[in-house]
């Protein structure tokens, strides 16, 4: 079912839907730091499993699983939760302080938006949402109902991105207008699989497509492999964009684009690419000067995809980086390391941390500021707006043409094709 929404709709459903939902008690106000949180678990493997484990600190009263098998194993180390197939069910009780989503990404907005609207603060894995729309809406309705969001990139607790952020703000290598991203880890497929086993025994498939149109059940598709098809991810860039494009967007400000181009091989309508450049412009923000940000990932002609600083001999040989370039030098992170170039004008920096502690970090941060009524630092403003950007690239290369983006009405002008992949697409029996 297609469900396009501008945003004076988005602002008219979420007021009427905020209206109709019931709110939980005690979310709503502060808890003691000493209490412990009752938390319901959507996902409970790989992932999502991960997830689970780094808020186990707290009260895990609910766990939710479309696959019994692995509900049953989480039942084993959590054995005071009780258990759901299906996410809907498990929102209708009234203890729960705070959801978090580690669903495939065409769930999370149907799941977070669900939890938001019933009181809930919400942790939810990245990217935020399958499609730009889903995003906003997500934003919309997590500033409406007052909660306290964090999104699942967990590399953003790194002390080394927060060392980079600090760097890059002191001007150590001046105003900075343009910044290359670059990711060697590659989701693509070439159509639909040709498996098609029967469902296993244990997992509810109908549960599992949610808001999906319907399609035959493939091992290609569950359970880590759905990446790769555009019904459930979006690649690549979906994936590591939010990791990695959260350093320049963190560091440098920067919001909503004003435009996006890219190239790649042949668009497949199921599958998405072996390789992708995505050129982004950012304006100028106060003071700061405009940003020309380009991202890059897979190999064309068995030749990796990256900045044209590589073939000058311009950076050492890291497999995936971020690369600030400013007016008086250059920075190059990646998440555990950073190194300002030519190293011959800057100090040397601190060395690679050996082991950091981030993903607990990550998920403690939101857990405390729901204790305190403290903020965290990807909520779903911040990541609303990171995620729209990521999922813009993809928007970009399956319409086939430049996009000149226009925030306020989520519409890219002079690119009609592009609203397909703008707008959410459920079927019937679901929606946000």
């Amino acid at each position: 079912m297609r469900t396009p929404l501008n945003r004076r709709q988005f602002l008219v459903r979420s007021s009427t839907a905020a209206a109709g939902m019931w709110l939980a008690g005690r979310s709503f106000g502060k808890i003691s730091p000493n209490e412990k949180l009752n938390l319901g678990v959507i996902g409970t493997a790989n992932r999502a499993g991960d997830d689970l484990h780094h808020v186990s600190t707290e009260n895990i009263v609910a766990l939710c699983d479309v696959d019994a098998t692995l509900l049953a194993a989480a039942k084993k180390k959590y054995p005071k939760a009780a258990l759901y197939g299906d996410f809907r069910k498990m929102l209708e009780r009234n203890d729960l302080d705070a959801i978090v989503v580690g669903t495939p990404d065409h769930t999370h907005a149907v799941a977070t938006v669900a939890a938001l609207q019933s009181g809930r603060h919400v942790y939810c894995e990245k990217p935020l949402a399958h499609t730009v729309s889903e995003a906003r809406r997500i934003a919309e309705v997590a500033r409406e109902q007052k909660r306290i969001t964090q999104m699942g990139t967990q590399i953003h607790a790194t002390s080394n991105y927060r060392e980079v952020v600090d760097v890059i703000r002191k001007g150590t290598i001046g105003p900075v207008r343009e910044v290359h991203v670059w990711i060697s880890k590659v989701y693509t497929a070439d159509g639909l699989p040709a498996d098609k086993t029967p469902v296993p025994a244990g997992l509810d498939w109908d549960l599992w497509l949610g808001p999906a149109q319907e399609r035959a059940y493939s091992p290609e598709y569950v359970p880590k492999q759905w990446r790769r098809y555009w019904a459930f991810g979006g690649g690549t860039l979906a994936d590591m964009g939010c990791h990695y494009i959260d350093l320049p967007y963190w560091a440098l400000g920067l919001r909503y684009p004003i435009s996006v181009e890219t190239e790649g091989p042949p668009v497949n309508a199921e599958g998405t690419p072996e390789w992708l450049i995505a050129r982004y412009e950012y304006p100028a923000r106060g003071e700061s000067p405009p940003v020309k940000l380009t991202w890059y990932h897979g190999r064309k002609n068995k030749e990796e995809v990256r900045p044209p600083h590589f073939a000058r001999g311009e950076l050492p040989e890291w497999g995936s980086g971020v690369l600030f370039v400013g007016d008086k030098g250059m920075l190059l992170a990646e998440y555990l390391k950073y190194v300002l170039l030519p190293e011959k004008n800057f100090p040397p920096p601190p060395p690679p941390l050996k082991h950091d502690d981030f993903e607990t970090k990550h998920h403690q941060e939101w857990i405390n500021a729901i204790k305190t009524g403290g903020t965290t630092s990807c909520n779903f403003d911040y990541s609303g707006a990171l995620s729209e950007a990521v999922l813009l690239g993809n928007v970009a290369y399956r319409s086939g043409s430049k996009i000149l983006w226009d925030p306020v009405n989520l519409q890219a002008k002079g690119n009609p094709l592009a609203e397909q992949y703008i707008q959410h697409h459920y079927r019937s029996g679901w929606k946000i």
